[in-house]
């Protein structure tokens, strides 16, 4: 998925949510036979606070009494609004691809060359791993807990995954064309090659949660541009 695909995804995801706010609006909930009032939420409030617990905690040390409590809500509006505590972690793999996983891909493109945009990337996602004692990155958490079993998570991360190989590839190719890196390179091979080098730091990030420990290993990870 490149990255006018991400900020397609992502348009057309606010506009689902904005169009669903008016469902959440008139949920009721039934308890013995009596009507409850209406729960008002903000979907998109209570999908971001259960990313941050998932990412914290896991998928299966997070209990559905965990996410009631932190996003405020009731047993029975979280089940409405999001199927069950799967629903809600896709919902929440699915924010965290629209969020921080195309911002990481949109920066990119405001390097001022192929070699300090790429350094850049992969400094900042090893400075966000590192945080609240070494959290990791949710993708490949989800990658590492949730597979082989769970198809649906599979899908979600393969596209962040091939989002950044082919967001990476991109910069490289131009790059070649500039004479920054040697043409003798091919770009989606050596984009897969950082994506995959990426993928292992973000799991060192969660045993070593220091950031001046692991940034000078994307130093030896550049070198593969020479």
């Amino acid at each position: 998925m490149t990255l006018a695909k991400y900020e397609l995804f992502s348009a057309t995801a606010q506009l689902g949510r904005r169009q669903g706010s008016f469902f959440e609006h008139a949920i009721q909930i039934r308890y013995g036979g009596d009507m409850a009032r209406t729960r008002e939420f903000d979907t998109e409030a209570a999908v971001s606070r259960a990313m941050e617990l998932f990412w914290t905690r896991g998928y299966e040390a997070t209990t559905v009494r965990d996410l009631t409590q932190h996003l405020g809500l009731g047993q029975g509006s979280l089940y409405a609004a999001f199927g069950d505590k799967d629903g809600l972690y896709r919902a929440a793999l699915e924010h965290y691809r629209v969020t921080l996983a195309a911002d990481a891909l949109r920066s990119l493109q405001e390097g001022a060359d192929a070699r300090s945009a790429i350094r850049t990337m992969l400094a900042e996602r090893v400075r966000i791993a590192v945080e609240h004692e070494g959290r990791g990155c949710l993708a490949v958490n989800a990658a590492c807990e949730r597979l082989p079993q769970d198809a649906s998570t599979r899908r979600v991360v393969r596209d962040m995954q091939d989002a950044s190989r082919d967001a990476i590839a991109e910069v490289l190719r131009v790059a070649a064309e500039r004479g920054e890196i040697a043409a003798r390179h091919d770009p989606h091979t050596l984009a897969a090659f950082l994506v995959t080098f990426l993928h292992g730091l973000l799991v060192s990030a969660k045993i070593t949660p220091d950031a001046r420990a692991l940034e000078p290993l994307v130093e030896v990870a550049l070198a593969a541009l020479d």
